[in-house]
């Protein structure tokens, strides 16, 4: 009996350059071996019904888009309760999970890998009522994302970004910036204050910003990294938290670094928030609960995951 793979391909993500054919993917997956079922996008959430439909009766599913199409995938997998393997070919405007977890950009590359064989756990994370692979953010930052224009993100891929929010965004966002009071109840703990922005990922980086020494992270341990910067009550701390982030100094002044696998956060006001660099609106209260070793994505061998 062959086993059946679900390809699900979002012809409209990333960059016509860095996005490859369909044709292309089928000659790099197909083999004697395998039942290949194939499903195209064609719309917003369009991937987390395809995988809903199609994904419980595959043993593997392969995702080819941007992040967001993976965490569509992801969570249709999840909502039917089916566990396949899960292969993903990047070919979005940034990638974040595929080079997070060491996958290859390269999509030839990312299929060799993913015919190999090799897998990983990893762990997931339930936001409310959704769910996320790597990373929820809330601050100015996540205005950034969410207005960047699709097109725009189509033609120059991460780029759009830099010009989006460097410089169309940045002074009048800058402007804007007030610091939020929040209340967060974690795994033995509790920290009340007031932030500007925060991160909760399963990542070596956030948010393109902060990155964490590996010893720090693991993929699949049961807990994620918790990034949140302070309210800074003088504008000459800005230089020396810059600093700081260059050096990976998280040490809890203007820079707060710790794990949690369940966090529940009180805000004195209504966030936007992103999940997978995808919009996701407005919540006040939020409740974020780690899914250990929730899926098993094809990935090479790494330190940052625990052999189980």
């Amino acid at each position: 009996m062959s086993e059946k793979m679900l390809l699900i391909y979002n012809p409209c993500s990333g960059t016509d350059k860095g996005r490859p054919s369909l044709n292309e993917l089928l000659r790099l997956l197909r083999r004697d071996d395998r039942e290949l079922l194939v499903q195209t996008t064609q719309y917003a959430g369009h991937a987390k019904e395809l995988a809903e439909a199609y994904g419980g009766d595959c043993g593997e599913v392969v995702v080819c888009g941007g992040d967001g199409t993976l965490n569509e995938t992801v969570s249709g997998l999840l909502k039917i309760g089916a566990s396949p393997k899960i292969g993903y070919i990047p070919a979005g405007s940034t990638n974040d999970m595929a080079s997070n977890i060491g996958i290859p950009s390269d999509f030839r590359a990312a299929a060799a890998m993913i015919n190999a064989g090799h897998v990983n756990t990893y762990d997931i994370a339930k936001f409310n009522d959704r769910r996320f692979t790597y990373i929820a953010a809330f601050g100015p930052g996540v205005t950034v994302a969410n207005t960047t224009p699709q097109k725009m993100k189509n033609l120059l891929g991460h780029k759009a970004y830099m010009i989006n929010g460097f410089v169309l965004r940045l002074i009048p966002t800058l402007k804007q910036v007030r610091p939020m009071h929040i209340k967060i109840t974690y795994d033995g703990g509790v920290i009340e204050d007031d932030f500007y922005f925060g991160t909760i990922s399963n990542a070596l980086t956030s948010s393109g910003i902060f990155k964490f020494n590996k010893e720090d992270v693991c993929f699949n341990d049961g807990s994620f990294e918790v990034m949140l910067v302070r309210r800074i009550r003088r504008p000459t701390q800005i230089f020396p938290m810059i600093a700081k982030m260059r050096r990976r100094d998280y040490d809890g002044d203007t820079l707060l670094f710790f794990h949690a696998s369940k966090l529940h956060m009180e805000f004195d006001r209504s966030q936007v928030w992103t999940l997978d660099g995808e919009g996701s609106g407005e919540v006040k209260d939020v409740d974020i609960e780690v899914l250990p070793q929730a899926i098993t994505v094809f990935s090479p061998e790494s330190k940052q995951f625990i052999r189980v």
